[in-house]
């Protein structure tokens, strides 16, 4: 039922999608190959947030390949919130030679084509892009999202332990992993490669 209901979802995005020549996203994925995703924004809240700069880096089996990857920083319409600079430490002097937000999103969905989207709490990001991306191409980003934190929520939960630390240092201590320097969106995106690759084995078979 649920791979029927995905299916039909893809249909349905499809035939919304605004420009054929975007058609590529609804390829099959290259076997064993994600994409795993960050972004820096003007603010917290996903219906009004710009984004500022995009990360991205591709897993290839059991390797992320650092030498794909994109790096983009992105010039916002609007302002950015001031309470927000010292997190991501992108002022707008920072971002004024930055791509507009059209050539960004074309450079980020050429690519990741159709490739499964990984990240950490990735709802958020994917929110920002795709709320920017409806009114150009008519639908958000079709791939299948994987996010780290519910992949390890998975893992670690039981009916003895039931409350699960999501936060990213807590998983990345429990998985005994490398800690890099935050909100930096190359740095976020590497670091949910690394969870995603430990807990691979994890991830359930579609229904």
């Amino acid at each position: 039922m649920r791979r029927w209901w995905q299916q039909a979802l893809l249909q349905l995005q499809r035939r919304r999608l605004r420009d054929p020549a975007y058609a590529y996203l609804f390829a099959p994925p290259p076997a064993q190959e994600w994409v795993s995703i960050d972004c820096e924004t003007t603010s917290l809240d996903p219906g009004s947030a710009e984004i500022l700069s995009i990360a991205a880096v591709r897993i290839s089996g059991n390797c992320i390949s650092l030498s794909e990857r994109l790096e983009l920083l992105v010039q916002p319409e609007g302002a950015i919130t001031p309470a927000s600079i010292p997190i991501h430490g992108l002022r707008a002097q920072d971002v004024a030679a930055g791509l507009p937000v059209r050539e960004a999103l074309a450079r980020l969905l050429a690519f990741i084509g159709s490739r499964p989207l990984v990240g950490y709490y990735l709802e958020f990001d994917l929110a920002v892009i795709d709320r920017q991306l409806r009114p150009w191409l008519g639908i958000g980003l079709p791939n299948p999202r994987i996010d780290v934190s519910g992949l390890y929520y998975d893992r670690m939960v039981t009916a003895y332990h039931p409350d699960v630390d999501l936060s990213l240092d807590a998983i990345l201590h429990t998985l005994q992993l490398p800690d890099l320097p935050r909100h930096d969106p190359l740095n976020d995106a590497i670091l949910a490669a690394l969870i995603f690759l430990k807990l691979h084995s994890q991830i359930p078979e579609p229904l």
